[in-house]
């Protein structure tokens, strides 16, 4: 699973292309795929970049078959961490507005756009209601980087480097701060009944996110 290095942005732009005219755009979509790719790539991030933009998207083809819209699924994908910053705690619904005032001028309906936003937003909690078969595809997607590399879940360098990435992208905070936090956050996510609620999320990936969680949460305390 990548992490550090930059995904194929050629193959990016052209999966928007095509997602965009799923979604009934009647404009060009490459200025907006622009404007997404730089904002994706800023100088903050370290984990949330391309490569993770990437890897959702990748979550999402396996889990397409379980959302009611997967056009919509895939389209909040793009946009959930497209305005992100660190330091602050209104990311989510600044990139929801973003998604909001972007999808109408691309020629997305009203109806698709609400829906896109609402799904974007859903990320702060990862909490879908049940049958919130969208959400659950998109939270599950974003989430199943805590289950390492799919591929090869017995391998702990996956998760190792998630975890280091997402430290340099709070390097600002000091060393003591950040296990305090972290800790809390780790500590959290294994509090839920599950991590996953799509019927593949929690059968492939359940149970090593849970693993490597706990190991996370043992090298913190």
């Amino acid at each position: 699973m990548t992490t550090h290095t930059g995904p194929d942005t050629h193959g990016l732009r052209r999966r928007w292309a095509a997602t965009a005219a799923a979604a009934g755009a009647d404009r060009d979509p490459a200025p907006y795929a622009d404007r997404l790719l730089a904002a994706w790539a800023e100088p903050q991030r370290r984990y949330h970049t391309t490569a993770h933009l990437a890897d959702v998207l990748a979550r999402i083809d396996v889990l397409a078959a379980h959302a009611a819209d997967p056009t919509a699924v895939e389209l909040a994908a793009w946009f959930h961490d497209a305005v992100y910053r660190p330091d602050r705690s209104e990311n989510e619904e600044r990139s929801a507005a973003l998604a909001e005032r972007a999808l109408p001028e691309l020629g997305v309906g009203p109806a698709r756009t609400a829906e896109v936003a609402r799904l974007v937003r859903l990320t702060v909690t990862h909490d879908p209601a049940p049958g919130d078969t969208n959400g659950e595809a998109l939270c599950d997607a974003d989430l199943a980087v805590l289950a390492g590399d799919p591929d090869n879940p017995d391998d702990p360098a996956a998760y190792a480097a998630y975890a280091a990435a997402v430290r340099a992208e709070y390097a600002f905070v000091p060393d003591e701060a950040f296990r305090a936090g972290r800790a809390a956050v780790l500590r959290q996510l294994l509090a839920l009944p599950r991590l996953f609620r799509t019927p593949y999320g929690a059968a492939h990936w359940e149970a090593p996110a849970r693993r490597n969680l706990a190991t996370e949460l043992a090298t913190l305390t």
